[in-house]
């Protein structure tokens, strides 16, 4: 981890695009600025980790989801084919 020391109206740069400047200190909350592009993600920690359990469970439910419906679906193939049903080509 880069450990940096700035004081107020100060800031650091980040890959040419993002600037973070400190605006404000007051007692042990600082108020930071960030001139970032549209395109660049920006969240409190504690909102990205949410985020990302949120989309962690919706991917797993869909996986789930896509699985139960390939079940079904290989089952009905099945069955049609143990009736003597073929697919029209």
């Amino acid at each position: 981890m880069l450990v940096l020391t700035r004081k107020r109206d100060q800031s650091i740069v980040i890959n040419e695009n993002i600037e973070i400047t400190v605006l404000d200190i007051q007692g042990d909350q600082v108020r930071i600025g960030i001139d970032a592009p549209r395109e660049v993600s920006i969240h409190r920690k504690e909102v990205f980790v949410q985020i990302s359990e949120e989309n962690r469970k919706a991917a797993s439910a869909n996986v789930k989801a896509d699985l139960d419906n390939l079940l079904k679906n290989s089952q009905f193939a099945a069955l049609k084919k143990a009736d003597g049903d073929q697919d029209p080509k």
